[in-house]
């Protein structure tokens, strides 16, 4: 796409790259491969893909690292299958089975019950996290607890799911099961494997998660995802490793302020600005383009929370 030149720290890129995960690969594996092919340590990822999952996956690169914290808490999109006839204890097809259902039981299951299950899972809702997310128990991690054969208790946590349409519903010939596909958008922290959970639960046959695909975070979506190998090959023949230079990127996902040569100088030193009357956080930009900083406008004073000016 066009935009600005590419910029480089001194020790590699810098600028965020959207991936296409592939299936069995964990989010940590993917950091990996970027830095081998990046050629930096300075490697992040903007929130976990369980390794069963594929799909949108944005990293950052050098100093836009600092800017993870924000794609991490930005919503999120799916598209999802769920089957209902069966409990695991992963809540996904990669785990034991808890529990099956009876095939009259499954039977009397309808497509208006599907329905009426996932629409009550709409909007803000309170969600317990699957037993095996990353959250920690008295400083465990609940995965690592179920792996020992412990069971964590999790608190309910709120989240906002606003958009769980129902693509399909399917009773596949010989299997005692009801697949579902849905796309979900949801807010940062929800568990689209819990949604399967509660929706199997709910309707009193068990159900988990047998695939999912993460189709945008924010305003990063499929379409200008790379695989690993694309990107591995685009940096062989001269290419960058980065998707979007850190100025780019900041005006994707942030509201703009551009300010004037004064002002530029103050926000470098850690001075506030005047406020603008932006209600979120955004991007303040200087006279020749270049993105300074993420501002915050509270108590009547515009403030940096990230600087991404070169040091120096």
């Amino acid at each position: 796409m066009p935009g600005e030149p590419m910029r480089r720290d001194a020790d590699g890129p810098v600028g965020l790259v959207v991936v296409d995960k592939p299936a069995g690969m964990t989010s940590h594996d993917v950091v990996a491969r970027v830095r081998r092919i990046a050629h930096t340590r300075r490697v992040g990822h903007g929130g976990t893909l369980d390794p069963m999952a594929t799909g949108v996956l944005v990293l950052g690169v050098g100093r836009a690292t600092r800017l993870l914290t924000y794609v991490i808490g930005a919503e999120k999109r799916y598209s999802a299958t769920i089957r209902l006839g069966a409990s695991t204890v992963t809540d996904d097809a990669e785990g034991d089975v808890l529990a099956t259902a009876s095939p009259p039981a499954l039977a009397a299951v309808t497509d208006d019950a599907i329905r009426a299950g996932l629409a009550a899972q709409t909007g803000t809702i309170s969600q317990v996290p699957t037993a095996v997310s990353a959250i920690k128990v008295d400083g465990r991690r609940a995965y690592a607890m179920v792996r020992a054969g412990d069971a964590p208790e999790l608190k309910a946590r709120e989240v906002t799911i606003s958009t769980l349409d129902v693509n399909d519903i399917r009773r596949p010939p010989g299997e005692s099961a009801i697949d579902v596909d849905v796309d979900v958008a949801c807010s940062s922290g929800t568990y689209v494997r819990a949604i399967a959970r509660d929706l199997g639960a709910a309707l009193g046959v068990g159900g988990h998660l047998t695939a999912l695909r993460r189709t945008a975070v924010g305003a990063f979506t499929l379409a200008e995802a790379s695989t690993l190998d694309q990107l591995a090959a685009r940096v062989e023949a001269g290419g960058e490793a980065v998707s979007l230079g850190l100025t780019d990127a900041a005006a994707r996902f942030f509201p703009r302020r551009d300010v004037d040569a004064h002002e530029a100088r103050v926000l470098s030193h850690g001075g506030p600005l005047v406020v603008a009357g932006i209600d979120r956080p955004y991007a303040v930009f200087d006279p020749a383009g270049e993105v300074i900083a993420i501002v915050a406008e509270r108590d009547g004073r515009a403030r940096a929370e990230v600087v991404l000016a070169p040091a120096g």
